[in-house]
């Protein structure tokens, strides 16, 4: 691991083996069984802590894999995989310690744990490994190699350095100088209980690799999202086909970005001619608006590249879109402003129009559909999956079209929940949380929603579920956030959301909100 401030964890693996060496000092005294002893219960304790929010991790995983898979499904089957594989190697361990205590009528008296028989007897065969002891060095070997393949790279060399079994010859070099198996050096001629916590520390260490790796599923998407070579490139314009000779107002867009990302150059073509800038286009927040004519009739193609600035060096984003110049109309064009489907419960603003036609001679009609102005209609679907809008219109020279087109309708997606306008897993003082404010949020969703909270259920580990009404912490909830401890993974989950001007659309269950406190 880096440098740094150390984790609770390492420090209690840390005080273990201080521990040890006071034990070899002292001659193996009942105290220090005792203490070794009381360190293996805390590390379990830790280790249970630990699960309980690997899972919370591996559920926020599994809900954005759910909302989109692009971005978070193949991250979700490494995760569930490093769980799987975790898991299992956990519950050897943990069978092997319950056959070490088996004998041993009470699992608290650790003054009684100083014989070393039952290791040495399972593990080792004179100068070589009993079939057991080549077992469990095979199971920590399997598990460092398989892993490290589902990790991401900046995290390989904390797995290695975890679950490391000595040198390239499998030994450790010793205090004299002199080199010993890393199994003999661990495991051999130590009492019951140093060996007990051994390999608590082991599952320790599991569950520490489980959950780092979560997190960095997460942290790395998100990296990836912001990451300027992820951007693509799109084509935007006033309508969607020109006649011949007009001028084209078309736009060169990045997508995932704002007004604040302007490109420094770009080195563009249009129909394999090299284009030049202030002429055939210019720089402008946002991406890069062009100066062109719309050309002859046919298929028109943008190329090349346009650079960004980061980190102190241009990062290049490839361009290759294309439009379409067309020389007379002979159906109507029906385009929706935000989408190619329309959405269940929210009013969809659309533009119907007929290139040529005007305005006033254009009707469009279709179940849930309404006129404002000009070309500007709005659409509020209702049952079913898909609506047919069919827009009718005259053209200058007198011939009369009609043009049918079939549109999706979809629910409204799953909101995610939200604290102080952050969703998923999060940090945050103690008493940030207990002040702040629950909410609900649709991210990537095109339609601003006034969406309203009447209650969720508020969970601290080791405290029973507090059932909130409204969208603040009620002192139920607040006593039961009192207890809790740094480090404590509360649960906002079952939210219940809605929308406040159309509270009798039914939303999807609302993706549940992990705060970590940092105090």
């Amino acid at each position: 691991m880096a440098g740094g401030k150390q984790s609770p964890r390492q420090k209690m693996v840390n005080l273990m083996y201080l521990v040890f060496i006071c034990m070899l000092a002292l001659n193996m005294s009942k105290e220090v069984l005792a203490a070794f002893g009381l360190m293996n219960v805390k590390m379990e304790a830790a280790n249970a802590k630990t699960s309980e929010d690997n899972l919370a991790f591996l559920g926020s995983l599994e809900t954005k894999a759910e909302e989109n898979a692009a971005k978070y499904a193949k991250d979700y089957e490494k995760a569930q995989k490093v769980q799987k594989m975790s898991q299992e190697y956990y519950d050897y361990l943990e069978g092997l310690k319950k056959e070490m205590t088996k004998g041993i009528e009470d699992p608290t008296d650790y003054q009684v744990m100083d014989k070393s028989d039952y290791l040495d007897q399972k593990f080792f065969q004179g100068d070589n490994l009993a079939p057991d002891g080549k077992e469990f060095l095979k199971r920590i070997e399997d598990y460092r190699k398989a892993v490290s393949v589902l990790v991401p790279e900046r995290m390989k060399s904390t797995v290695e350095s975890r679950f490391k079994t000595g040198d390239a010859k499998g030994k450790v070099e010793k205090r004299d100088g002199t080199k010993q198996d890393w199994i003999n050096y661990h495991y051999e001629g130590f009492p019951l209980i140093a060996s007990l916590t051994k390999l608590t520390a082991l599952q320790s260490d599991i569950k520490a690799t489980e959950e780092d790796a979560l997190k960095a599923m997460l942290e790395g998407n998100l990296s990836n999202q912001v990451s300027l070579k992820n951007f693509a490139t799109s084509l935007s314009a006033s309508k969607s086909a020109f006649y011949a000779g007009e001028k084209y107002d078309g736009k060169i867009i990045v997508s995932k970005t704002d007004n604040s990302s302007t490109p420094v150059r770009a080195e563009l073509t249009l129909d394999g001619r090299k284009m030049s800038e202030g002429k055939d286009y210019k720089l402008e927040a946002g991406g890069i608006q062009l100066l062109i004519s719309s050309g002859a009739a046919g298929d028109h193609k943008v190329e090349g590249e346009m650079f960004f600035m980061q980190d102190g060096e241009e990062v290049p984003v490839k361009v290759n879109s294309g439009f379409a110049t067309i020389t007379k109309p002979n159906a109507a064009v029906i385009a929706a402003d935000k989408m190619n489907v329309v959405y269940r419960g929210v009013s969809n603003p659309m533009t119907i129009s007929i290139p040529g036609v005007p305005d006033n001679k254009v009707s469009a009609s279709a179940p849930g559909l309404s006129k404002r102005s000009g070309s500007k209609y709005v659409m509020n679907p209702g049952k079913g999956r898909t609506v047919r809008i069919t827009a009718s219109g005259t053209l200058p020279d007198g011939q009369r079209i009609s043009t049918p087109m079939e549109f999706r309708i979809k629910d409204i997606p799953r909101p995610s929940g939200a604290v102080r306008g952050e969703a998923g897993s999060i940090k945050m003082p103690r008493r940030n949380l207990e002040v702040s404010t629950v909410s609900a949020m649709l991210e990537d969703f095109d339609f601003d929603l006034n969406l309203g909270i009447s209650g969720f259920k508020f969970k601290v580990p080791g405290q029973p579920t507090t059932v909130v009404r409204g969208n603040k912490l009620n002192a139920a909830a607040k006593s039961a956030l009192k207890r809790a401890r740094r480090g404590d993974a509360v649960q906002i989950f079952d939210i219940q959301a809605y929308i406040s001007n159309n509270k009798s659309y039914k939303l999807k269950k609302v993706s549940p909100v992990v705060v970590e406190l940092t105090n």
